[in-house]
């Protein structure tokens, strides 16, 4: 794959631009021209680094930024009377690139002749003089292509003299920063499209509701909190109930994903920001504009991510289920090779997620981009750089995470840099607090796996990673996956998910969705659950069948290896056959939002008698916000969470990094513990109040009517 030029990236910025206005352009002008000067500013300042934006036009305090866009300033475009903004906005998405090359808003300078009177007037020049090379502005197909002259200099000129004369070829060091000009203002109107469809829709904004104030016997409360340290040697029950946990978890975030509009946005925001093209590569380049065509691509790595982790964690517990009921010794060796795979790639998965989210926030100046090299069709490869020592003492955190993403960091070595990391955060929390939020749930969902294997390790002697044996999940889960990644660049949801909040607006999430499953049954046959579901089960029979062979005393048959039909008519003929012997067309891995009511965990309780709690009014009022189900949720900070489960009981055990598990008490008639993540920051909020809501409901059966105040 190669990576696009100046002008590939312009023309698709246009397209976005021109896409967005098309689509929201009515909406865009009535909220700005209802907006006052300080929302106007405040959109402005939205989409750019420390909210940076010229003050007025020969405003020098940003540097050059002044000579390529001086129009884009507060001044000339907040003040409540100017319609300067939307008249930027509707020339830019309306007219050719060519066209704004040589001729700006309401018949202004173009592109080219502003900045050939900065060059002029005002010193700008590009710190490359790119001799005999030369930029064409001929038409939108070839818009921004260089050229440098090799030989035979004076007849390539000539050639070159219509088009020089005309204005549409000069030379590359003028041309380069007329690209700059051009892609800087449209990537600006693109940011600020998104920003006034925030400020102004009232489907998109979450209100927060103010947390209730803190209760006087808060710290009463918490130094009661019973923290249990790590039993040395869990059970085979023990694990097989840790890790229905995760495979529970993980579910229910699938069903949140595909039915709450605010995780969806919230997890595909993370996806599109992390992406390895904004890592700079050896030379210091950024593939770094945020161009549409990658948010579609962004949404089915979310939906596929959940179902492929879902899936393996599906299998763990299948796993360990068959380790409990088959005694018989011969059988074991099988069974605990494929658990020892299967949690190895469930390692790998969860170290290149965190090392994705860590490469592109804190340690984005550690790494490095190898330019037109791809480990998968539509991943760049990302390499740390430097010696990771020399951040010993400098700064330890970025350290012991710069360690847990190196390759030759396994599982085993990850347990002392994981526990090293959570230390230093129990000692400094504010270290912790200087991450972004992506950072720590992937941290948390690393520390999960690393946790369940060093638990693991103690109770089942488990064999090392093969690449030989006991691949039957392993080998068809990556087969599954570049099957996947081929087509998966083509799926088109824009008129759904850009910009990525319009996933907020009524139907939108729904829309996405429903066209995605529709996507992945075109390409691959069935639906993406049951790609997974099937996966499994195949991977069950083939277990089965080396079980039979074994007490038999017979030569099992070699398991099938995933292979891809060459023609992909064949393939999805087979996946059709199969649907038609199917029992049923829903799959545990759904993609689809599910039917009103009829989530696993309301279906679960509608014949249960719901336990009911007589608790003091702070505890009533967390689990009240935590499992109010409006638009407007509130927030709810980690501490009054913590407090009100001591209320109920409830004791705790801290995990690798920010991951707890709270054990409830013996009076409890469910004895189920429940691992969470503690959140980013002080506060339970935004798209984390349905996942606590729905954790709760789905291991204790609680509900808004479960606590009723003293």
């Amino acid at each position: 794959m190669s990576e696009p030029s100046h002008g590939d990236v312009i023309r698709e910025l246009h397209d976005d631009l021109a896409r967005r206005y098309k689509q929201h352009g009515p909406s865009i002008i009535k909220f700005w021209r209802s907006f006052d000067s300080q929302q106007r500013a405040r959109c402005m300042k939205a989409g750019v680094a420390d909210g940076a934006v010229l003050k007025h036009s020969l405003d020098r305090s940003l540097g050059n930024v002044y000579k390529f866009i001086p129009e884009w300033n507060l001044r000339d475009i907040t003040a409540a009377d100017s319609d300067l903004l939307l008249d930027i906005l509707k020339y830019r998405a309306s007219s050719t690139l060519v066209q704004q090359y040589a001729e700006g808003v309401n018949g202004g300078p173009g592109d080219c002749d502003l900045i050939a009177d900065m060059i002029q007037n005002k010193g700008l020049r590009h710190v490359d003089s790119f001799k005999d090379c030369f930029t064409f502005f001929l038409n939108d197909e070839t818009y921004g292509r260089s050229v440098r002259i090799m030989k035979e200099r004076e007849q390539t000129m000539a050639g070159f003299a219509p088009a020089i004369r005309a204005g549409l070829c000069i030379p590359q060091s003028h041309g380069e920063l007329v690209l700059q000009r051009q892609s800087t203002l449209l990537q600006t109107l693109v940011t600020i499209v998104d920003d006034i469809l925030d400020e102004g829709s009232k489907t998109r904004k979450q209100p927060t509701n103010k947390p209730p104030k803190p209760d006087t016997t808060l710290a009463g409360e918490l130094s009661k909190l019973n923290i249990q340290p790590g039993p040395a040697n869990l059970s085979l029950p023990d694990l097989t109930a840790t890790a229905q946990d995760r495979r529970a978890a993980l579910e229910e975030r699938l069903s949140l994903v595909s039915s709450d509009p605010v995780v969806l946005a919230h997890d595909t925001n993370f996806r599109f920001y992390s992406r390895p093209e904004l890592v700079p590569d050896e030379k210091g380049r950024s593939m770094g504009v945020h161009t549409d065509k990658y948010i579609s691509a962004a949404v089915f790595e979310v939906i596929h991510n959940v179902v492929q982790e879902s899936a393996i964690w599906r299998y763990i517990d299948q796993l360990l289920q068959l380790l409990s009921s088959n005694p018989d010794k011969a059988y074991r060796p099988i069974l605990v090779q494929e658990l020892s795979n299967m949690c190895h790639l469930e390692y790998a998965r969860a170290q290149q997620a965190f090392k994705r989210n860590v490469q592109t926030a804190s340690g984005m100046k550690w790494f490095k981009r190898v330019s037109g090299v791809y480990d998968k069709p539509s991943d760049a490869r990302v390499n740390i750089k430097g010696n990771v020592e020399d951040l010993t003492r400098l700064d330890p955190q970025l350290h012991y995470m710069l360690r847990l993403c190196q390759p030759e960091t396994t599982a085993a070595k990850a347990v002392d840099w994981i526990k090293k990391l959570s230390d230093l955060h129990n000692s400094h929390p504010e270290e912790r607090e200087k991450l972004e939020e992506r950072e720590t749930e992937a941290l948390g969902n690393l520390a999960i796996i690393i946790g369940f294997i060093s638990d693991l390790s103690p109770t089942i002697s488990m064999p090392p990673l093969s690449r030989k044996q006991g691949q039957m999940f392993v080998s068809r889960s990556q087969g599954l996956e570049a099957e996947l990644d081929q087509f998966k660049k083509e799926v088109d949801l824009r008129d759904f998910a850009v910009p990525i909040d319009n996933l907020l607006e009524p139907g939108m999430t729904e829309g996405a969705l429903k066209r995605l499953d529709e996507f992945i049954v075109a390409k691959a046959g069935t639906k993406l659950g049951f790609l997974y579901q099937d996966l499994i089960q195949d991977c069950l029979d083939d277990l089965d069948q080396k079980l039979k062979a074994k007490l038999a005393k017979v030569e099992p048959p070699a398991p099938q290896p995933f292979v891809i039909p060459e023609q992909p008519e064949e393939r999805i003929q087979q996946r059709r056959e199969k649907e038609k012997t199917r029992p049923s067309t829903t799959t545990v891995f759904d993609i689809l939002p599910p039917k009103k009511g009829a989530t696993a965990a309301e279906n679960d309780k509608t014949t249960e008698v719901l336990p009911k709690f007589k608790v003091r009014s702070s505890t009533a009022q967390v689990f009240s916000t935590l499992f109010d189900k409006s638009l407007a949720r509130g927030s709810v900070s980690w501490t009054a969470f913590t407090a009100a489960m001591t209320e109920l009981g409830f004791s705790l055990m801290p995990k690798f990094g920010s991951v707890f598990t709270f054990f409830p008490p013996q009076t409890m008639d469910t004895q189920k513990p429940l691992t969470m993540h503690r959140p980013h920051g002080p506060h339970i909020e935004g798209h984390l109040v349905p996942i606590y809501a729905r954790q709760l409901a789905r291991a204790y059966g609680w509900g808004k009517e479960t606590f009723e105040t003293a």
